[in-house]
């Protein structure tokens, strides 16, 4: 399991109801967050996924999430 971060154009409580199914229904994902307050929209997740799977997923919900590295 570990820790990923992305920059998101998730912008408000609505876009986190949005997400939620996507995020909550899959089994690789221990737990997630987005931080409204950060001006990026920061997104953590736990996961044993590749950032680029939770990146498709978030798509998948009609947003966007860009890998921040480091």
């Amino acid at each position: 399991m570990e820790t990923l971060k992305f920059k998101t154009n998730i912008k408000c409580g609505g876009c986190i109801a949005t997400v939620t199914p996507f995020l909550n229904s899959d089994e690789n994902i221990e737990k997630w967050q987005v931080d409204l307050e950060n001006p990026d929209r920061i997104l953590t997740v736990e996961t044993d996924h590749s950032a680029s799977e939770i990146s498709e997923l978030v798509k998948k919900a009609g947003y966007n999430a860009q890998e921040i590295n480091g």
